[in-house]
C-alpha cells in the first residue's frame, strides 16, 4: 500500500515541459504587454475559469451554453488576435536559426551576385541604391521608374550604375531573383538624426525604409563606403564580408522561391534554344 496514494508522480520531462511552457507565457506576455491583446486574453482566461466552476458545480444550462461556444471558440480567438498571430509568425521568420534551414543553394547564389556586384561598384566609387522589395510592396516606386523583369546577376547590377547608362540615376527595385526596375523615385527622409553630411542617395534609403520593410543598399559616389538601410536605420561603412551577413539576415524570409523561379526561367530558355 502507498503511504501518500494522493500524491502524483512527477518526471524529470515533466518539470521540463512546466519550465518551457511558463517560459513561453512569460514571453507572450512581454511580448503582448501594453496592447489591446493582454485584456482580450485576461478576457478569455475569465471565460475559461467560469467554464471550470460551472463543470464542478455540474450546472447543466451553463454546460449547455459553453458546449456550443466551444465549436466556434478557436475561430473567435483567431480573428480576435489576427494581428498578434501575424506579427509572432513574421518574429518566427525572421529567427536566425529557421533562416538558416530555410536557405537554398540558389539563395546563396544570388547573394553572391549582389555582393560582388555592390565590391565591385565600391571599388571604383561608383554611386548606387538598391532596394530589396520584402512583405512590403514596392508597386508605386517601382512604377516611377524604367520597369525591366530581369533576371538578377552581378554583371546588369554594375551596368545598371555605370556613370554613362540612362538609367544609373535612382534605385534599383529587386524582388525574390530579379531586378523589377531602374531610376526609381524614392521618398526623402527629413529626419533630423541624420547627419548634414548624408547625400540624397542615403537620405532616399531612410526614407523608403522607414515606411516600408524594405531593405536598401547605398554606395557612396564619393567615398565608396558602402551601407545598409532597414526600419528607419542607417549602418554606414560597413565592409563586403558584412554585407554578405546584412544580406543574408535580410532577405533569407522573401526569397525562399527564388529556386522555383529561376529553374523555371532556366527551363524556359533551354526550351527555347
Amino acid at each position: 500500500m502507498t503511504l501518500f496514494p494522493w500524491v502524483i508522480p512527477i518526471r524529470v520531462v515533466d518539470l521540463l515541459e512546466i519550465l518551457i511552457v511558463a517560459y513561453v507565457l512569460y514571453k507572450l506576455y512581454l511580448w503582448m504587454r501594453g496592447t489591446i491583446a493582454v485584456q482580450i486574453f485576461v478576457g478569455i482566461l475569465a471565460l475559461l475559469l467560469v467554464r471550470v466552476l460551472v463543470t464542478a458545480a455540474d450546472m447543466t444550462i451553463f454546460r449547455a451554453v459553453f458546449s456550443s461556444i466551444n465549436e466556434v471558440f478557436v475561430l473567435t480567438v483567431i480573428v480576435l488576435f489576427q494581428p498578434e498571430i501575424r506579427r509572432l509568425l513574421l518574429l518566427l521568420g525572421q529567427n536566425r536559426f529557421i533562416r538558416q534551414l530555410m536557405r537554398s543553394p540558389a539563395q546563396l547564389e544570388r547573394v553572391a551576385e549582389i555582393v560582388l556586384a555592390v565590391g565591385d561598384l565600391s571599388r571604383r566609387k561608383i554611386g548606387a541604391l538598391i532596394v530589396f522589395e520584402r512583405s512590403t510592396g514596392l508597386r508605386n516606386y517601382i512604377e516611377t521608374g524604367t520597369q525591366l523583369g530581369a533576371l538578377l546577376s552581378r554583371d546588369l547590377l554594375f551596368t545598371i550604375f555605370y556613370g554613362q547608362n540612362p538609367l544609373h540615376d535612382g534605385a534599383v527595385i529587386l524582388r525574390n531573383a530579379r531586378i523589377e526596375a531602374a531610376r526609381c523615385i524614392l521618398p526623402v527622409s527629413s529626419s533630423r538624426q541624420l547627419s548634414s553630411d548624408l547625400g540624397l542617395r542615403h537620405r532616399a534609403a531612410v526614407g523608403l525604409t522607414e515606411i516600408t520593410d524594405a531593405f536598401v543598399i547605398v554606395v557612396s559616389e564619393e567615398t565608396g563606403t558602402i551601407s545598409v538601410s532597414s526600419d528607419g536605420e542607417l549602418i554606414s561603412g560597413i565592409t563586403v564580408d558584412q554585407l554578405q551577413t546584412y544580406v543574408i539576415d535580410a532577405l533569407s524570409p522573401r526569397m525562399r522561391e527564388e529556386s522555383e523561379i529561376t529553374n523555371s526561367e532556366g527551363s524556359t530558355d533551354s526550351a527555347a534554344a
